[in-house]
């Protein structure tokens, strides 16, 4: 597939130098004899020009004269009618290595789902997803999600038409990944709204840190935003890692979009993004699509963009941070074999023979001596502290058995320190509560004041009397009705202090409200709800800990998790590139 579209590439290249039009003619339809013999001559120039077979030329001519035509053809129609050809990237049966395109005609101002039906009913698929850039919602129209003539549509996991029995599996399947989806949104959203109050030997709680570990401080919303992004990315590396970059792709564009709603320089911050940008394109080739994603070029710009202002030149901020700067290369090794692999797509094989010899050379010093391993092994490290420890420290053993003490040190202090943080964040919350106002409340404005609990006592005071200022308002407008203040009073209390319903309801009753209606406590009061409501509250607070703690399995313990690469698929891809490029 890789050398079809290197071919292609360098064709094209040579008929926009030739100015050559295959869509028009004597191209374009090849009826005359003496027009098919025109691109047997064309074809048989550019093959000693290339170096590549005259039946290979041709067979790909053939290809670019007939997707170009069609694409003449479909803008026509497209400003005719309104109808637009979409390109569907259908997966792969096992062990076909051509991506089956198919071209569709659907207007674009339909949704997703009726787009899924069109497709269902054609190609004989049950469930799947449809990816354009990112995964497309089904209740929303194609023109809203950016879809348009000619767009690139990858289609993501479908079921044989033709097994009952698979396709009822696949099925269950799809309907498990969606709602483990929406499990895994729901369960980070819960997280995105602790504020780290909670108890925290009860509570699962996160926070957003630096290179070093240390949290930052970032708008709530933000906050929120990178929180899901994070757990998205988390949850798609966790099923890349065992190879399922199917499942992991709708993660991993989820995650993209949670992470486009924050301000740029916070991603510049964390490199969170940038390993995100490689994920993706990662994943594409995997899946034999890079071709279906248009801006693989940009991803992997970004990537490099954001490497450079979050690590700084030559990688210094990142030394002065950690004070080594080792493991990070294996981020950069990915990102040019990608870059290699997209230089060689685009046809330039020379450039991409290049690039492949310096990939080849750093992945001899990422490459780890497996006794060196064995050493730190045995000086009780785990496996993965050891690969991370000798990459920081470049190969040697005593400066990473250091390091690695070193940062289980730090780690330490920084968790001390942050259950400290939240304990007295506790303590202060319940000063407040203790005082006569509500949890919630007391969270909030403890929030609002940066932690400062005498600030927080005077924003919880402020409020308060605001609250009264307009109860006193609502009461002197119904006395003013003429109705008793104990009536007016009880009225308010009975509707949340809505003045028309309080009206309403005195007047129902002839001035008087019944003892029996009377509500035995403001709603707005501490004093304890009935036992079903408690109990209810409870269970959905544990409810909601299962769910975090099942979530949070996915998330790695070592924060520098995303860093240990075995380098087996890095070591096969770039066979595969080197076996391309040597034939």
């Amino acid at each position: 597939m890789m050398e079809e579209q290197h071919l292609q590439a360098r064709l094209i290249a040579l008929l926009r130098q030739d100015k050559i039009q295959l869509w028009l003619e004597p191209y374009r339809s090849l009826r005359d004899p003496a027009d098919r013999l025109k691109i047997q001559e064309l074809a048989e120039k550019y093959a000693s020009v290339i170096q590549f077979p005259v039946e290979e030329v041709t067979s790909a001519l053939e290809s670019i004269r007939t997707d170009t035509s069609r694409k003449d053809e479909g803008n026509k129609e497209f400003k005719e009618t309104a109808v637009a050809t979409l390109v569907l990237h259908l997966p792969r049966e096992e062990g076909e290595t051509k991506i089956k395109k198919v071209e569709l005609k659907t207007k674009l101002d339909i949704t997703t789902q009726e787009l899924k039906k069109q497709i269902s009913q054609e190609f004989g698929f049950t469930h799947f997803n449809l990816i354009c850039g990112k995964v497309l919602s089904p209740e929303r129209r194609l023109d809203e999600q950016k879809v348009k003539n000619n767009s690139k549509i990858m289609v993501v996991k479908g079921a044989p038409p033709d097994a009952k029995a698979e396709m009822y599996k696949n099925e269950e399947e799809k309907r498990k990944q969606d709602e483990e989806i929406k499990k895994t949104q729901k369960g980070f959203q819960i997280l995105s709204e602790r504020d780290g109050s909670e108890d925290p030997s009860t509570t699962p709680f996160l926070e957003i840190a630096d290179q070093k570990g240390n949290p930052l401080q970032i708008p709530d919303e933000e906050r929120k935003a990178l929180i899901l992004a994070m757990g998205f990315h988390e949850k798609g590396r966790a099923l890349m890692k065992k190879r399922d970059h199917s499942a992991a792709l709708p993660y991993l564009v989820l995650a993209d979009e949670q992470f486009k709603k924050c301000n740029s320089a916070i991603l510049h911050t964390v490199d969170n993004y940038a390993v995100l940008q490689l994920d993706v394109v990662w994943c594409y080739q995997a899946l034999g699509q890079l071709e279906c994603l248009d801006n693989a070029r940009q991803r992997l710009e970004k990537a490099e963009q954001c490497f450079q202002k979050c690590y700084g030149e030559k990688q210094s901020r990142l030394q002065q941070i950690k004070g080594h700067t080792g493991g990070e290369e294996v981020l950069f090794l990915r990102l040019r074999i990608l870059q290699t692999l997209l230089t060689y797509i685009e046809g330039h094989k020379n450039q991409a023979l290049g690039k492949l010899k310096d990939v080849e050379h750093l992945y001899g010093e990422l490459s780890l001596d497996p006794q060196k391993l064995q050493q730190l092994k045995e000086l009780g490290f785990s496996e993965q502290e050891a690969r991370l420890g000798l990459r920081a420290c470049r190969g040697d053993v005593s400066e990473a058995a250091l390091l690695i003490t070193q940062r289980k040190k730090e780690k330490q202090v920084l968790k001390l320190k942050e259950q400290d943080k939240r304990r007295r964040r506790l303590q202060d919350i319940n000063t407040l509560v203790e005082l006569g106002f509500e949890r919630r409340d007391a969270q909030r404005a403890l929030h609002q004041a940066r932690g400062d609990v005498d600030k927080a006592y005077g924003i919880l005071l402020d409020g308060a009397d605001a609250q009264k200022s307009d109860r006193d308002k609502k009461l002197n407008e119904l006395l003013s009705m003429g109705f008793q203040e104990d009536m007016a009073d009880s009225a308010l209390r009975m509707t949340g202090d809505d003045v028309q319903q309080a009206t309403q309801l005195l007047l129902e009753n002839q001035a008087v409200i019944p003892a029996d209606l009377q509500s035995p406590s403001p709603p707005s009061s501490s004093s304890e709800e009935p036992s079903t409501s408690s109990e209810s509250t409870g269970s959905s607070r544990q409810d909601e800990d299962l769910l975090v703690n099942e979530l949070l399995e996915d998330i790695p313990k070592h924060e520098e998790d995303y860093l240990d690469l075995t380098l087996e698929e890095e070591k096969e891809l770039m066979d595969k590139i080197r076996t391309i490029l040597e034939k």
